[in-house]
């Protein structure tokens, strides 16, 4: 069963991700991060201010993406280099994914890839408002990124929102669990887990396992 996470930025993709790691451990789930995809900084796109956006679709290597992702589907390991914002480039940490009954895959432009959103069996849109949103992204870009509020504000008006709207909003409708990620999470987290439990999907694989 392959279930997908998307949200913008600082929503609460990874925090849901690993929730859903824990609850169905007794299945040891394989953890799927897109970050670990996006490309060198010297590759990205920069806006007409020169400044790095990191915050659109082809920021990722979807080559290696689709790659690993059809690799690990089809029940074979992939071995994956882990992406660290503040690490050197001559520092390089590699992790080996191994297949498992359950795939969580998480990111960003998830749903905007058709390679990808056509194998989910279950989606999950992470939701919160976006003045909390953009609190958590000041707080880990300040804190653990370095950078200054003024060029997080920058990124957030002319990156983010832009992105958001462009590449995740519009799959919001169709996603089969809106996760209001905000003041009632364990009741929100008892019902996502609910519903993917009683999907025909995870019945199936509970025949197998």
């Amino acid at each position: 069963m392959i279930i997908g996470i998307c949200g913008g930025s600082g929503s609460g993709k990874t925090t849901l991700l690993r929730l859903l790691e824990k609850h169905f451990k007794a299945l040891n789930p394989t953890a799927f991060s897109l970050d670990n995809y996006y490309k060198p900084i010297h590759l990205q796109n920069v806006d007409t201010n020169n400044e790095v956006n990191f915050d659109l679709p082809t920021a990722l290597d979807t080559t290696l993406l689709f790659n690993d992702f059809n690799t690990l589907v089809s029940g074979l390991p992939v071995t994956v280099k882990e992406y660290h914002f503040n690490n050197p480039p001559d520092k390089q940490t590699f992790i080996t994914l191994q297949p498992s009954p359950i795939i969580i895959i998480e990111g960003l432009f998830l749903f905007h890839y058709e390679e990808i959103r056509s194998k989910l069996d279950f989606s999950i849109f992470v939701d919160v408002n976006h003045v909390a949103q953009l609190e958590r992204r000041i707080l880990r870009d300040h804190t653990t990124r370095g950078y200054s509020k003024d060029s997080i504000l920058y990124q957030w008006d002319n990156h983010v929102m832009p992105a958001f709207n462009q590449y995740l909003l519009p799959y919001k409708s169709s996603a089969d669990f809106v996760f209001v990620n905000e003041n009632e999470v364990e009741k929100e987290f008892s019902k996502l887990v609910a519903q993917i439990e009683h999907s025909k999907t995870f019945q199936e694989l509970v025949k197998l396992y």
